[in-house]
Formats: C-alpha cells, sequence, structure tokens
C-alpha cells in the first residue's frame, strides 16, 4: 500500500479568504414581456409564456410556453394601492386584493412607520418620510434564477411607451403621438444613491428623458428583485388623434392606457386611473406588459473563496510510493544511478486533523518536482 505523507498548512500563512462578485447582463425584449408582436399590434394577452391565475392577484411570465419544461420564470407582475389612495374605493373592481397588494409589498420592502405601527408608503425619494409618497403601484418581482443574489446597483433601465394603446411605441410618424419612457436607477452604486430598508437596498428609478433628471418615478430593490413603478407615469400620456385606428373615439391626456383586455370579459377603453379602479388586477398587467419595450439589469453572483497555499519542499515528495513509480529494483525515471530523483504531481489532497480527505485538486497536467525546486500550488474552495 503506498505510503501517505502530510504536510501541515498553518492557518496563518497558508490559508486566505476572498469575495468575488460575478455579474450576467439579463437583455429582456419586449416581445417575451408583452406577448405581442410589432409595433401598433394590439398585444395577445393570453400568449402561452403569459400565466393567469384563479384568484386573479398576479401574472407569470416566462421565457418559453409556461407549460413546456424548458420554460423559465422571469417574472411576477401586478398592481396595487393604498388605502389612502384616490383609486381605493368600495365600488372599485377588486378592491381589497389591490390593497392587500400593495400593503404585502410595503410591509416585506418597507415595514412599518412605528409610531401608528402603520405599513410605511412607497416614496419616490431616498427620505422614507412619508413624502412623494407613491400610493399606486406597479409592482415586478424577478426570480431568483434571474436576479441571483441581487441586481447590481445602476445597471437597471426599462423602456416603457406612453402613447396611445394602439401605438405605444414611437414609429417616428409625424401623427404619432407616441413616447417613450426610459428609467435607469442612474445615481445608484455602491457608495452612493442608495438606502436601506426593510427589504434590502433600494434606488430610485428616474426618467432619463425628462429634462429634469430628478424625476423619480419608481423604485428598485436590488437584493429583493423587485421593481415599484408609480402608475402616475400615465397620467400624462400624450393625447390620441383620429389618425390611429382601433381607438375610437378620439381621447385626451391619460385615455387609452388599457383598451379591450379580455381578462375583463368585454372590451374596454379605461385611462390608468379607470384600469385601477374599472378592471381586474390582470387587466393592468395585461396593459403595463403591452407597453414594455425593453427591460435589461445585470445580476450580481456573490462568491465566497477559501484558498490555500500547499507548499512542496526542495527536499520534499522528489519520490512516489505508487508501485508504478519502480520496475523492479530500479526508478522508472532514472536512467542511471546517479540521476536525480524526480516525481510528477498530479493531484493533491485537503485532509482534516483526522487525516479524512475532505477534498481533491487535480492538476491539468503532471507537475515535474525535482529536488532542486521548490512548488507553491494554489488550491481554491468557492463556496
Amino acid at each position: 500500500m503506498p505510503v501517505i505523507n502530510y504536510e501541515t498548512l498553518d492557518t496563518n500563512t497558508d490559508v486566505t479568504t476572498t469575495r468575488t462578485l460575478l455579474h450576467e447582463s439579463i437583455p429582456l425584449t419586449g416581445a417575451i414581456i408583452s406577448g405581442g408582436a410589432g409595433d401598433g399590434a394590439l398585444a395577445t394577452y393570453n400568449n402561452e409564456n403569459i400565466k393567469n391565475y384563479t384568484h386573479g392577484m398576479f401574472q407569470s411570465v416566462y421565457d418559453y410556453p409556461y407549460l413546456s419544461s424548458s420554460s423559465n420564470h422571469i417574472f411576477d407582475i401586478t398592481v396595487g394601492y393604498d388605502e389612502s389612495s384616490a383609486y381605493s374605493s368600495s365600488a372599485a373592481v377588486q378592491n381589497s386584493k389591490k390593497i392587500n397588494m400593495y400593503n404585502q409589498f410595503a410591509q416585506l420592502l418597507l415595514g412599518y412607520t412605528g409610531s401608528r405601527n402603520t405599513v410605511r408608503l412607497f416614496e419616490s425619494d431616498l427620505t422614507l418620510d412619508q413624502t412623494g409618497s407613491m400610493t399606486s403601484c406597479f409592482f415586478l418581482s424577478f426570480s431568483r434564477l434571474l436576479v441571483k443574489d441581487q441586481i447590481k446597483k445602476g445597471s437597471f433601465s426599462i423602456q416603457i411607451g406612453t402613447g396611445s394603446f394602439g401605438q405605444p411605441f414611437p414609429t417616428g410618424s409625424a401623427n404619432a403621438p407616441s413616447a417613450m419612457l426610459t428609467l435607469q436607477d442612474l445615481s445608484a452604486s455602491n457608495t452612493q444613491g442608495t438606502t436601506t430598508a426593510v427589504g434590502g437596498d433600494y434606488g430610485i428609478l428616474y426618467d432619463t428623458t425628462a429634462s429634469i433628471s430628478s424625476r423619480g418615478l419608481g423604485v428598485i430593490f436590488y437584493q429583493a428583485g423587485v421593481v415599484v413603478l408609480t402608475s402616475s407615469i400615465f397620467d400624462d400620456m400624450a393625447a390620441e388623434t383620429d389618425n390611429h385606428p382601433g381607438i375610437s373615439p378620439a381621447g385626451t391626456h391619460g385615455h387609452y392606457f388599457l383598451s379591450g383586455s379580455p381578462q375583463d370579459g368585454e372590451p374596454h377603453v379605461r385611462s390608468v386611473s379607470g384600469a385601477f379602479t374599472g378592471s381586474v388586477i390582470s387587466a393592468s398587467c395585461d396593459a403595463l406588459r403591452h407597453r414594455i419595450y425593453n427591460l435589461s439589469f445585470n445580476n450580481t453572483t456573490e462568491i465566497n473563496s477559501t484558498i490555500y497555499f500547499c507548499r512542496v519542499p526542495h527536499n520534499k515528495y522528489n519520490y512516489s510510493s505508487n508501485p508504478t513509480y519502480t520496475s523492479g529494483s530500479q526508478i522508472r525515471v532514472k536512467s542511471v544511478s546517479t540521476d536525480e530523483p524526480v516525481s510528477y504531481i498530479t493531484t493533491i489532497g485537503l485532509y482534516n486533523t483526522s487525516n479524512e480527505l475532505l477534498a481533491t485538486a487535480k492538476l491539468s497536467e503532471p507537475l515535474k518536482k525535482t529536488p532542486t525546486n521548490e512548488i507553491t500550488l494554489r488550491v481554491r474552495l468557492d463556496y
């Protein structure tokens, strides 16, 4: 049986730890999110990659038909408002469910105020002082498959069309009223532009297309992977004109956020306020998805590593106890008896204090070892 020799590691000089952040770009096109196709085409709401539920409280978006075994869950989408919102009314459709959705996200991400033991409201700034409140919102909750450990600060971007429902995106036509909002967490980084709440760090989503970039229209919670958008994004939509088919009659500002969603059971033409109060949650989700042109961010994977420096001194490990090392009484790697002994390192084993093997590391090719050289091998274990 081969003789095993051990070399003791000094935890002060031979062992260290490190932390590495890996980032992956996640681009999501509007074709996947909306379930529709092309400029001006009405959304195919019941696209096979959009999953609706009987409870009607949110939708799930997949990258392939959700019944397929190869599909991946991308995010969930829902809407909600606080009881203090102008939209809250006993006559509003799914009023209690919309209030519950808002409160659930607010409780998990912001917590309570403390003084009145009431849930904090989402705000369009970093102060958490109950000013600039967003009382009616869209919520996008991204899957952990995409977010990993967190969304990289300063990398999030979403483009939203604010034109008519039939033509939400710019077309270049002189008659096209469509506009495009690009929301980004511009000021966010690891050192600034964020604040910490119950749900982790969050930053403000600014309208980069506005002349004043201080207009916060949403927030993003990086560790939770949740984006909150205020419904007021669509309060100032461009006026509809008679030149756009499929929408009748011609409307005014704020109209035609939603048109003809089968989630309502009958065709409707609604402003965003009308959708929040007079339509089911899934209908408002349909309308927002139909307006998302592109969405992208970088995720973050945190890798914690332990590095072992395995040192091979010049006067050790120059022979092998493996039976194949010798032929008869001769060492295979020697031509004559005066040649230097030679061994080849192929594997490193890490053992505990009871000499039980815990991990092995394989070299990509055998490493020559002689009495005239010393070798330090770096072994890294990732967690």
